[in-house]
């Protein structure tokens, strides 16, 4: 590429790395700043203004190459590469259990557990009755089985894990029946058949999408038959002309014919959430009471824990699965153990669950708390913004999400907003790009904040936040 006489007069004004770095370092105070960040982040910025120059840049001007203006960008680039890349943000779209956003919320107990055990040492490994090496998960099975009813548990690091040690290990280089409406594929192109072949499972696919019946089951087991396998379809539906065989059957099926049956409850509840005034889904309890071998569940979805895929089921399978050299390669550590304990042990009081989870809190809202969660918002955002903004409460719904409850629709009461000189597009980028960031929605060219996901303390800094936008603008 040809370099213009005005490009290379251009080059001639960029200052030097040792320049600019030592006037930063002369204005800033950069004690907790290691020099290697400060020397990239400047060679980054100069490279870009490099860039811009040899592109010839219409917006490039005599400002932009200036020492002021170069110290000014090397400061903000510092700051950025400093910071945190996973920070904390306010949820405000309205979807509990967000997948983008870190998921289910951790109770407070968890938290504090979290804490005290991942600034000491702990009994991680180690049996303080023996005084001799122990096994991790000692910690949770004794909870997790007293909740469930099962006769033995085990914890690896996500339900897909837990899904692919279980085929692996009772299944692999064997058939594995399943229906083929429950062929799932969930976020992240999670899908059962691809588990099976990762496993070594080989999949045996009856019935068809809509219906499926016992005799198709039946009709497929073999000598090569390791598993009947049912897949809960935690994240979507099929209405209409179906079918679909009962857990309570196939477990009767597998007894006859000597098949061990395993379920995949997907997200997982220890609590019926019909009693809520939610959509009913299957707990745990009931997988394991109605005589089924292996239930894998998650840890980070209806049941408001970390990220963990949890295994209960028969002692002498779930001993099996324990012994497999792949639980090494997916077990779970110490602060998602402290974590998924403290979380386990509130579900002994189901109301103390309910109250206490911040995902089963959010779930079973009703109207009145969050209308008057979105009257205190709006109290502040007129004090701040007056004719400014508008604020108008709209009736719409809240999500679930996170794979679960697919045909629920949460009644809520939304802030509908909308700011003076700003689009709803410029709104939400500005909530966006909040220090903490306000992750929203759009909705009819507004921006909306559902209260449904909002914490109490989110709504000073909601408040303030806007409060920042407007100064910015002319009264």
């Amino acid at each position: 590429m040809k370099i213009t006489e005005n490009q290379q007069k251009l080059l001639r004004r960029l200052p030097g790395v040792d320049q600019i770095l030592e006037q930063f370092t002369a204005r800033s105070s950069v004690a907790d700043i290691p020099q290697p960040v400060i020397v990239n982040c400047i060679r980054a910025i100069l490279e870009i203004l490099r860039n811009r120059i040899l592109t010839s840049d219409p917006a490039l001007s005599d400002e932009s190459l200036s020492d002021t203006r170069i110290l000014e960008m090397a400061a903000t680039a510092v700051k950025k590469s400093m910071a945190p890349n996973l920070k904390r943000l306010i949820n405000a779209t309205g979807v509990v259990v967000h997948t983008n956003l870190g998921r289910s919320l951790l109770p407070a107990a968890a938290v504090e557990n979290i804490v005290a055990v991942a600034g000491h040492y702990s009994n991680l490994e180690y049996d303080l009755a023996a005084g001799k090496r122990g096994s991790r998960y000692s910690a949770v099975e004794d909870i997790l089985c007293e909740i469930s009813g099962a006769q033995a548990g085990m914890v690896v690091n996500n339900n897909a894990g837990a899904v692919l040690l279980c085929l692996e290990t009772l299944a692999k280089n064997k058939n594995v029946i399943v229906s083929r409406g429950e062929l799932v594929e969930i976020g992240g192109s999670f899908r059962i058949p691809d588990v099976m072949a990762k496993s070594g499972a080989v999949l045996k696919e009856v019935g068809t999408t809509n219906r499926t019946h016992l005799t198709d089951y039946e009709n497929a087991v073999d000598g090569d038959s390791a598993l009947l396998l049912k897949v809960h379809r935690s994240n979507y539906s099929i209405v209409g002309f179906t079918a679909e065989v009962s857990l309570k059957e196939l477990v009767e099926l597998g007894t006859r014919r000597a098949v061990p049956v395993m379920e995949d409850l997907g997200s997982g509840t220890f609590i019926d959430l019909s009693k809520y005034g939610l959509v009913k889904e299957p707990t745990v309890q009931e997988s394991v009471a109605a005589g089924t071998d292996v239930v894998t569940f998650s840890g980070d979805k209806l049941l408001g824990g970390p990220q963990a895929g949890l295994i209960v089921g028969k002692k002498s399978l779930v001993a099996q699965i324990k012994h497999n050299p792949l639980t090494r390669a997916l077990r779970s550590d110490k602060l998602t153990l402290a974590a998924l304990e403290a979380t386990l042990r509130l579900y002994r009081d189901e109301q103390k669950a309910v109250n206490t989870l911040p995902t089963l809190r959010m779930l079973t809202a009703d109207r009145s708390t969050i209308e008057k969660r979105a009257t205190a918002l709006i109290e502040g955002l007129v004090k701040v913004g007056g004719s400014r903004l508008q604020v108008d409460v709209v009736a719409l719904g809240s999500k679930a999400g996170g794979g679960a409850l697919p045909l629920l629709e949460l009644p809520s009461s939304c802030l509908k907003i909308q700011a003076e000189n700003f689009s709803a597009n410029m709104l939400e980028k500005t909530m966006r790009e909040n220090a903490p960031p306000i992750i929203g929605r759009i909705e009819d060219d507004a921006f909306v904040i559902d209260p449904r996901t909002l914490l109490d303390d989110d709504l000073p800094v909601i408040q303030a936040a806007f409060e920042r936008l407007l100064s910015r603008m002319a009264p």
